[in-house]
């Protein structure tokens, strides 16, 4: 295979080049949690300190994301409440993709900073991807 495409990532990928996101008033997730309109916002579960999101851009079916609620990009800056909301979240993605969608396994993790792939640095986020074998992207 010479070339993987993903159509529906493109508006994600044109916008690759604009700005990074340096404030509350420019971030997705941010956004996300104000708009009160959870259905709208693809918001599917809200902890204290945390929210679990569908993936607007997804690399597979089923791609989610738990992001901290409060605007913030470095795990190091994280509360031990916040990881702990955080994690509770992934795993409840977990299980319920498992159930819905029966993956042969997941890819789970983040990136902080934009030089470690961050799409949206500023605000931290972790990524949930259900994964088949014989998956070829990603």
């Amino acid at each position: 295979m010479d070339r993987l495409w993903a159509p529906w990532r493109m508006a994600y990928v044109a916008s690759a080049g604009a700005a990074t996101p340096s404030s509350a008033g420019d971030c997705i997730f941010c956004d996300a949690i104000a708009t009160g309109d959870d259905r709208r916002a693809l918001v599917l579960r809200r902890s204290s300190q945390a929210f679990l999101i569908l993936n607007k851009y997804p690399y597979a079916s089923g791609h989610v994301m738990a992001a901290l609620t409060r605007h913030q990009g470095s795990l190091g800056a994280a509360t031990t409440a916040e990881l702990a909301e955080l994690m509770e979240l992934v795993q409840s993605a977990v299980v319920a993709l498992g159930r819905a969608y029966h993956p042969d396994g997941y890819n789970v993790g983040l990136n902080e900073g934009r030089a470690a792939g961050a799409g949206v640095p500023g605000h931290l986020h972790m990524h949930v991807v259900p994964r088949w074998n014989g998956d070829s992207n990603f």
